[in-house]
């Protein structure tokens, strides 16, 4: 199949960007949107050009590393997916794809489709841990938690950090990765020492960081990778109260 990516080039944070076009030739329908890149750098490589700059590690949907914008969709447009599970047979043969990164304060840009992520790693360093000495670690067994309990945190849990959230909702807020990471220790034994601390602790970073408010248009949800219910968000919020 044939396929054109307009991608947005920017060298640097402090230099202007703009969109380039470049046209794929027989491409596999079969390969993902990242391999298609990998293919598209080998030939900027070949040609002398420097090559298109995004981030990636696992490719498995796991590490959430890999998120840009596709056509406007954060991630693109299968739900449930990461780019880098993204494959070219999603879309029609001849098609334009826009790629541009992450768009918001709190995600300064790197360079081309990557952006800086660490206020989501500032997030959870004010507060998304446990810290309460125990001292010596206790059995594993030791803590019953029932199984629609546990079942309710690992459904938080598999927050990747990806960042879609963000780029997605018009506030450019973190409530979505915040309810998580309070909802997923919040909702086990080990987690209730600190449990009011932690949500004071997060929010008021999520602030500190440049994020907004919650614009309550459900995006979040939409376009999360693991299908997160904003739900959790009102959560959230009474847990702040409580």
């Amino acid at each position: 199949m044939k396929i054109t990516l307009r991608i947005w080039r920017q060298a640097a944070a402090d230099q202007p960007g703009r969109y380039e076009r470049h046209a794929l030739a027989d491409v596999s329908p079969e390969v993902s949107l990242l391999e298609a890149l990998d293919q598209l750098n080998e030939q900027l490589i070949s040609a002398g050009k420097r090559p298109v700059s995004f981030e990636h590690d696992c490719r498995e949907g796991i590490c959430g590393s890999c998120g840009f914008l596709v056509n406007g969709q954060a991630h693109g447009p299968r739900r449930a997916t990461s780019v880098c599970q993204l494959y070219l047979r999603e879309f029609s043969d001849g098609a334009e794809l826009t790629l541009e990164p992450w768009r918001a304060k709190a995600f300064p840009a790197i360079q081309d489709l990557m952006v800086e992520r660490s206020s989501l790693d500032r997030l959870i360093a004010a507060g998304g841990y446990c810290s309460t000495g125990t001292g010596q670690a206790p059995d594993g067994n030791a803590l019953p938690v029932g199984r629609d309990q546990a079942t309710s945190a690992f459904s938080t849990a598999t927050c990747i950090g990806c960042g879609a959230c963000v780029a997605s909702c018009r506030n450019a807020s973190a409530s979505l990765f915040v309810a998580a990471k309070l909802a997923h220790l919040g909702q086990l034994p080990q987690g209730q020492p600190e449990r009011a601390s932690r949500a004071r602790a997060m929010q008021d970073q999520m602030v500190a960081e440049g994020f907004g408010n919650c614009s309550s248009n459900l995006e979040c949800e939409a376009v999360c990778p693991q299908e997160i219910s904003a739900d959790w968000i009102s959560w959230m919020h009474r847990e702040r109260r409580g």
